[in-house]
């Protein structure tokens, strides 16, 4: 092969693009990787690793506010905005650098910008600088966030995520739009920060993807907090001042104005699908998002597309996977397994931790199953009470016929660590017995995943 002739090229290099990549690349394919911008995508430069560097410096600010509840004594308790923001883009900054090694010692080729098909087999990088030949092109251009019509992000008044991660201001009023994921982790962020927050979500509960008794919970610990929750709600327009922002929302058909100093707009994503040469192919493209199927193969011969391009859910560590599936499927492994989406689970890192897999209750009951539901709250938890944080609970959802875990859903401290087990025990299509019988360690936060599959049953002991 020549230097710029590959066995797969990589058109995006987040957390789908690099791992594509280098699992590509230990199956002994010729690889490289075309990035427009910065290697680890938006997770690891303005999404999920910064957020979790700034939701842990307000972790550790709100702690320390509570220090007397431990016994300890803090004055003077203050932040300093900059180095909160410095220290959120420095681990970013690490973490790229470790992708750039990763690659390198992988011996993957890395081009620099714009990708773009030119011809079956064939593509550009930036305005021709390099003319690359494929005989497989994964696209994984990622996506980025929602504008809506009146509503847009200004990058001074009205923020997208890229300015709420660094703030040159900490706003005393705050209003987001959305929330999700995305939007809930900068209400929580602010929010523990002295900001005013404001949120308005335009269904009926916050954190609407989530089952029906998280979301509840987790809007009556927000509002305790001294968040503002405005759902089935929506923003009309935004009449924007010298250095404020006059907000009306429309709910339950009435009207109202609420100022503040920013806005963070949070209303989803569209998938990166311009620019990538898409005209002359067959690759179909739906509200934004590439079609493939189960293998990650679009319409054109010999091109697939992962992550976000390839639509929902929009999670790094969905993209991840469905990348090693798809360079392990072209290069002829005959143990590849599609993605089963029931298994993907989905965390959210607010304050307190949101963390789910699989179907809530109201879906399961939905699809026809006859269910068996069990809850464990924080406050019946021996670490949970050690730490201090008894605000919380796990609640699982069985197949009352088969005994089949259908979903877990927990909000409390660090729920995100521990929804993992539950993710395993779906992955080995695990039942009630199994869990039953599987010893958990004491004292952990994690027993209290045990006693929430023993109430299902009608035997646990400790509530």
């Amino acid at each position: 092969m020549s230097d710029n002739t590959f066995d797969i090229i990589v058109i995006g290099g987040g957390p789908g693009g690099y791992v594509a990549a280098i699992r590509a690349s230990q199956l002994g394919l010729k690889t490289a990787v075309v990035e427009r911008e910065h290697l680890g995508g938006i997770c690891l430069n303005w999404g999920c690793i910064p957020t979790k560097a700034l939701l842990r410096s307000a972790e550790v600010y709100r702690n320390m506010q509570h220090a007397g509840s431990y016994g300890l004594s803090a004055s003077g308790i203050g932040f300093d905005l900059a180095k909160v923001v410095a220290r959120s883009r420095g681990v970013s900054a690490q973490l790229q650098a470790g992708v750039k090694h990763l690659l390198k010692k992988n011996k993957v080729t890395v081009f620099e910008g714009q990708g773009r098909l030119a011809g079956k087999g064939k593509v550009t990088v930036g305005d021709g600088k390099a003319q690359l030949s494929g005989k497989h092109i994964i696209l994984a251009t990622g996506a980025r966030a929602r504008n809506l019509p009146g509503l847009e992000a200004d990058g001074k008044l009205v923020w997208s995520y890229k300015e709420a991660m660094v703030p040159d201001v900490m706003p005393k009023r705050l209003l987001v739009i959305g929330s999700g994921a995305i939007g809930i982790e900068f209400a929580s962020f602010y929010n523990a920060l002295g900001s005013d927050v404001t949120v308005v979500e335009v269904m009926e509960r916050v954190l609407p993807v989530e089952d029906e008794e998280i979301s509840a919970f987790a809007r009556k610990s927000f509002e305790k907090q001294g968040m503002k929750i405005i759902t089935g709600a929506s923003v009309k327009s935004l009449a924007k001042g010298k250095d404020e922002v006059t907000v009306t929302i429309e709910a339950a058909g009435k009207t109202q104005e609420v100022t503040v100093d920013r806005v963070i707009s949070a209303v989803g994503i569209v998938g990166n699908v311009e620019n990538l040469g898409l005209e002359n192919t067959k690759v179909v493209v739906e509200k934004t998002h590439v079609v493939v199927n189960q293998w990650l193969e679009t319409g054109e011969p010999g091109v697939y597309a992962i992550g976000d391009l390839a639509g929902a859910p929009w999670l790094a560590h969905k993209a991840s996977h469905e990348g090693v599936i798809c360079v392990e499927k072209i290069a002829g492994r005959n143990d590849v397994h599609p993605l089963n989406i029931r298994n993907i689970p989905g965390c959210t890192y607010c304050h307190p931790q949101v963390a789910s897999v699989g179907l809530t209750e109201a879906k399961a009951k939905e699809k026809g199953y006859q269910v068996k539901v069990g809850r464990f709250p924080f406050m019946g938890n021996g670490k949970a009470i050690a730490l201090g944080e008894t605000e919380g609970m796990v609640k699982t959802v069985f197949d009352a016929k088969t005994g089949e875990l259908l979903g877990a859903h927990m909000i409390g401290a660090e729920v995100t660590e521990l929804i993992q087990g539950y993710m395993v025990a779906k992955t080995l299509e695990t039942t009630e017995v199994e869990l039953m019988h599987a010893v958990f360690p004491h004292p952990t936060l994690s027993e209290m995943m045990h006693e929430s599959v023993l109430d299902a049953y009608g035997h646990a002991i400790h509530f």
